[in-house]
């Protein structure tokens, strides 16, 4: 299947199940099972600046830099259900919003040299071409920008639970499209390397600063664990999220 069609397959899926994601996975969290912003500080001072969220989602990610005054929000998504969704969010906003229906591996419109912040959460990893989307936002970012970004860590779907533990049904280092389990095949996503994602950031002319694949337990584990796609127990054993921060040369 080409890239066109995954973007089409992945965009249907997205409209289709969009709300069941509306405020998940947004600022300060990075993902399931990870330390948040509040613990990191990964941002520094938000204040004043002018920050891009590329695949928005339903916009609480930007609300969360609105609110800590950011200077201008920018955001993309694939999905038109997500950006109506966004612009409800963040009508209240004072500083200026701006947001595109568009995949990440093209440019709808985003200015050069223009971002102080660039991140993603949670949806970098939907991309069909990450050095096209990596030298996209290296293009968006001033020089001294940071990128930061998380994604579900590429050994966690590689591992799955038995009746009597855990084991491995994926090779980690076969690359490429997927349909996604979680998902029950409706969508079609790239397995990449931790090791990928940092030397095609590289190659994109990032500077790496952080690589974060800590993992956050919660004190009360939830009834029915075990067999959950996000489950304390397999958290344990793997890591369920990483978060990369990068800098523009």
């Amino acid at each position: 299947m080409d890239t066109k069609a995954i973007l089409s397959m992945n965009k249907a899926s997205w409209e289709q199940s969009a709300e069941r994601f509306f405020g998940r996975a947004a600022l300060p969290e990075f993902g399931p099972f990870a330390p948040t912003e509040d613990e990191l500080k990964l941002f520094g001072e938000i204040q004043d600046k002018k920050v891009l969220d590329i695949g928005c989602g339903s916009g609480h990610s930007l609300k969360y830099m609105g609110d800590k005054g950011a200077k201008e929000l920018w955001g993309l998504d694939l999905t038109t259900k997500q950006i109506e969704t966004a612009r409800e969010v963040l009508h209240s906003q004072s500083p200026p919003v701006t947001l595109f229906e568009s995949p990440m591996e093209v440019n709808p419109g985003i200015p050069s040299d223009y971002f102080d912040i660039a991140y993603s959460i949670y949806a970098l990893g939907w991309t069909v071409d990450l050095a096209k989307t990596l030298t996209h936002i290296h293009r968006y970012l001033k020089p001294g920008g940071r990128l930061v970004f998380s994604w579900e860590h590429p050994m966690h779907d590689r591992v799955k639970p038995t009746d009597s533990g855990y084991r491995f049904e994926q090779s980690y280092v076969t690359e490429g499209p997927e349909y996604n389990e979680a998902w029950h095949k409706s969508v079609i996503i790239h397995h990449r390397k931790l090791s990928t994602y940092i030397n095609t950031l590289i190659e994109a002319g990032f500077e790496m600063e952080r690589v974060i694949d800590d993992v956050a337990l919660p004190e009360v584990v939830p009834e029915g664990d075990r067999y959950k796609w996000y489950s304390v127990e397999k958290a344990k054993l793997v890591p369920v999220t990483f978060i990369i921060k990068a800098r523009k040369k």
